[in-house]
């Protein structure tokens, strides 16, 4: 075992080279069947992908797309709402889970989160509800569901959309009437990102919506593609974005992988776990008895005048680590006309002081583990 604060030893939050590294022949020799055909754009390896994912999801349509923000976008403009209408959705999340709606012309409702699963707080929303709500976007964090029982719930006494932002939790499933059922299936949308280092990563951009309602399935495939059933006949304003053939075929050899990551990420939050669970410093990700968290981050809490220090300590180690977000959305220059500048949502602000976010991926060994582990309990024994 290598010496605490070894400067050779360099850990990365995400090991995407040893991922590729691992399943080598199977991406390449899918890749090389692309090259070899040349079909770039819309060949058959999408519409193989979109079907495969759709069946693992058990959902009725999967709609591919350039990236996860075009997924979110297009799944608002297949609502047909109107300016000024109203979406809440949380404060504590990146910037595209609100962006996209500004864009739209609608009217961002920010609201506060769960202090122990850092998702949305269902008591929030209620009270945040006027005539004008049309739409909520719960944001599955780091991996876990937000309580979707709850919000489906309000969804139907006041017939609001649901669209989940399921960008870092594909694969996860939520309880829902006593069965789990995977998240983005349960709204009436779901969204996620195919950005390299997510639970399911291509090897650039790519995104999808997911839907049971044939209805809403054929508006997404036509918003994606420039609002279009039939090449130069345009029936809507829509947007152009594709998952390429090439990132679809690394997708379908992935996806074959996806419980077996997921299983991989479960492993390195239970070392985790058991070994930073006496850190009194610490406080250590929680998880809902109803959800099952997939881990896409594995986020810590830790005294805001600590949190810096501790990030420090471990990058002079050779330890990477994060923090998701240092600045929540509502206090985000770009959305202080949404929200005013004297406007509080106090557990995402005290989250943004306290967050740090450990490295997290399936090439995790326990060597590896143990190190930053060891470090993190030397920083504090200080």
């Amino acid at each position: 075992m290598a010496d605490i604060h070894n400067k050779n030893i360099q850990i990365p939050m995400v090991d995407l080279t040893g991922q590729y590294h691992r399943l080598q022949p199977e991406i390449d020799g899918a890749m090389q069947r692309v090259l070899d055909l040349g079909n770039y754009i819309n060949g058959a390896e999408v519409k193989v992908f979109s079907d495969a994912l759709a069946g693992y999801l058990s959902t009725g349509h999967v709609i591919p797309c350039g990236n996860g923000t075009d997924a979110l976008q297009a799944a608002l403009m297949a609502l047909d709402l109107e300016p000024g209408d109203e979406v809440i959705t949380t404060t504590f999340s990146f910037v595209s889970t609100v962006e996209v709606i500004v864009l739209l012309g609608l009217q961002p409702v920010l609201v506060d989160v769960d202090p122990h699963t850092y998702n949305i707080d269902p008591a929030k929303v209620r009270n945040a509800l006027t005539e004008r709500t049309r739409v909520i976007i719960p944001v599955h964090l780091f991996g876990q569901g937000a309580a979707m029982d709850e919000i489906m719930e309000i969804a139907r006494e006041l017939e609001l959309f649901v669209i989940e932002d399921g960008a870092q939790s594909l694969g996860a499933s939520y309880q829902m009437n006593g069965t789990f059922q995977k998240l983005g299936t349960i709204g009436h949308i779901g969204c996620t990102s195919f950005f390299p280092s997510k639970n399911l990563g291509c090897f650039g951009d790519g995104g999808a919506c997911f839907t049971h309602d044939e209805y809403l399935a054929e508006r997404l495939r036509m918003i994606v593609n420039h609002g279009s059933k039939k090449k130069y006949f345009n029936e809507r304003v829509g947007i152009n974005s594709r998952l390429d053939t090439l990132q679809a075929a690394v997708l379908i050899e992935k996806l074959k992988h996806l419980d077996d990551f997921i299983l991989r990420r479960q492993k390195v939050a239970e070392l985790y776990f058991d070994e930073l669970t006496n850190v009194s410093e610490l406080k250590l990700p929680q998880q809902s008895e109803k959800a099952q968290h997939t881990f896409n981050q594995f986020t810590v809490r830790v005294r805001g005048d600590l949190r810096d220090g501790l990030k420090d300590f471990l990058a002079q180690a050779g330890v990477s680590s994060m923090v998701y977000y240092p600045v929540p959305l509502h206090r985000q220059p770009v959305f202080a006309p949404c929200c005013g500048n004297n406007f509080r949502l106090p557990v995402s602000e005290m989250l943004s002081e306290e967050v740090l976010s450990l490295p997290m991926h399936t090439e995790m060994t326990e060597e590896q583990q143990v190190y930053i582990i060891k470090n993190i309990k030397k920083f504090f024994k200080k």
